[in-house]
Formats: C-alpha cells, sequence, structure tokens
C-alpha cells in the first residue's frame, strides 16, 4: 500500500513483471503541435506533466520535471488506481501525530499553510495519505528519513471548514455520513463548494466520499467538524489548536443539520 514501494523499492530488472508497472519519460521541450492543442495560455508555458492511467505512464515536458507540485499531482493522480487495487484509499488530507492519537485532517491548503502550529505535528506538510484496513500512511514524507513507514489507522477524522454565516458551530461531532457529506462538498461562507482535492484525479468525488463513508463507519472511526472563521475572520494558530484538542477529547454533542444523513 506504501507509495514507496509503487515508485523505488521495486527493482529494475523486475518492473516489467510487477503487478503495477509505472513508465517515467522526460522531455526537455515542447512542440508546437502540442503547445497548439494547449491554447495560448501562460500556464503551460514553462512545462506540465500528462498521465496516462491505462498505460501507467507519466511524461514530464519542458520544465514540469523541476517543479515539485507538479510532478507529485502527476504521481497522486497516476498512484491512485494502484494503491486502490492494493486495498489502500488515497485522499486528499494530512495525517498528524497530536496527543498520541493518529488523526486524518481534511483542511483548505490556505488554512492549513497559514497555520504553523499544526506543523510541527504533521507528518508531511504536502497533501495527500492513504488509509485502509492494515493502517494508514502518507504519500510524501517531508519530515525525518525518506523511508515511509505504516502507520495505524486514523483513531479520529477531522474536517476543517471556514465559515462565517453562523450555519455551523466552531467544533461539534459528525455523524460518517455527515462526515462523508461535508468531504465531499465542503462548506465555506454559506456555500457548497469542492473545497478538498483541487488536484487532478482520476477518482470520481462521489465514489470517494462514498469510500470514505464505509472506512468510517466500518471503523467505527469518531468524525469532527471544525470552523476555522470566527466573526469573518480566520483564528489564529493557537485557537485552531484548542479546537482540536475539544475535538479529541470526543466530549462534543452531535451536529443537528437540515437534510443530513448518518
Amino acid at each position: 500500500m506504501l507509495l514507496s514501494n509503487v515508485l523505488w523499492k521495486i527493482p529494475d530488472r523486475a518492473i516489467s513483471h510487477d503487478t503495477s508497472p509505472l513508465t517515467i519519460y522526460a522531455t526537455s521541450s515542447i512542440s508546437n503541435n502540442v503547445k497548439t492543442v494547449l491554447g495560448s495560455g501562460t500556464q503551460y508555458a514553462n512545462g506540465f506533466a500528462v498521465a496516462d492511467i491505462e498505460r501507467s505512464s507519466l511524461i514530464l515536458c519542458g520544465k514540469a520535471f523541476a517543479d515539485s507540485a507538479i510532478v507529485k499531482d502527476a504521481l497522486t493522480a497516476m498512484t491512485a488506481p494502484i494503491l486502490s487495487a492494493r486495498g489502500g484509499l488515497p485522499v486528499p488530507g494530512w495525517i498528524l501525530n497530536f496527543g498520541g492519537s493518529t488523526v486524518l485532517l481534511f483542511a483548505p491548503v490556505e488554512i492549513m499553510m497559514s497555520c504553523v502550529e499544526i506543523h510541527n505535528a504533521l507528518l508531511s506538510i504536502d497533501c495527500g495519505a492513504v488509509i485502509s484496513s492494515k493502517g494508514s500512511t502518507v504519500l510524501f514524507p517531508t519530515k525525518a528519513s525518506r523511508e515511509q513507514k505504516l502507520l495505524t489507522k486514523p483513531t479520529a477524522v477531522i474536517i476543517v471548514s471556514s465559515d462565517s454565516s453562523g450555519a455551523i458551530p466552531s467544533v461539534c461531532k459528525l455523524s460518517p455520513g455527515q462526515a462523508a457529506y461535508h468531504f465531499l462538498a465542503g462548506y465555506h461562507d454559506g456555500k457548497f463548494v469542492p473545497a478538498y482535492n483541487r488536484a487532478p484525479s482520476p477518482a470520481d468525488p462521489l465514489a470517494l466520499a462514498s469510500s470514505l463513508f464505509s472506512h468510517l463507519k466500518e471503523d467505527d472511526t469518531p468524525s469532527y467538524l471544525i470552523n476555522a472563521k470566527h466573526s469573518g475572520k480566520y483564528i489564529d494558530g493557537n485557537g485552531f489548536m484548542k479546537l482540536l484538542k475539544l475535538a479529541l477529547s470526543h466530549d462534543l454533542p452531535d451536529i443537528k443539520t437540515e437534510g443530513s444523513r448518518g
């Protein structure tokens, strides 16, 4: 299930015999024909990545190989079906160690990057995690050694919203169905928007939310919602950590929202 097993632990001579071989191509230039297909915009001027999931091939064009964000997004999209086939559920979240517990956290990137206090608890500052019946891990470890370790299954799931409409409380408990719903739609300033998966993905968002629901229900994993906004402003890092600690105390009332399903 570990991404490292897919990428760098397969011996070169045996890669053609692996159940999920991965081939990476790199090209230093972009042809005029390709530029014409992509259009006249500037977003692809320096390079881009193409993930051919059917052929398990990754193509890095131009300077894409030097852009870690492009490469990681492409690798995430490429390996998602492989990890799923091996029993894992790749999700756009973070794993943190908080109070001795393994916590799976879903939050908009802007909130994560602005909360310095939470960085110390993160196992990776890059978004991307995998959960399964055997445990959990991050896709791209950015701390300690490069070697990934399989962690225990999450003991709690935290979904972070940023809403100042007053429709949701600062922190509350969610049922598995409510957690999957908020993961799918997000709730930000009175609007339901896809908030947690902005990178290209071969996974159908509804199917991904349904799989998350199944994991939460089967494992009876407690889930909580944290509102990162108060009076129209984002709470600071200390305030966020207090809400996180309150949520993990497991002493919160269930959220009551119209139309929610457990």
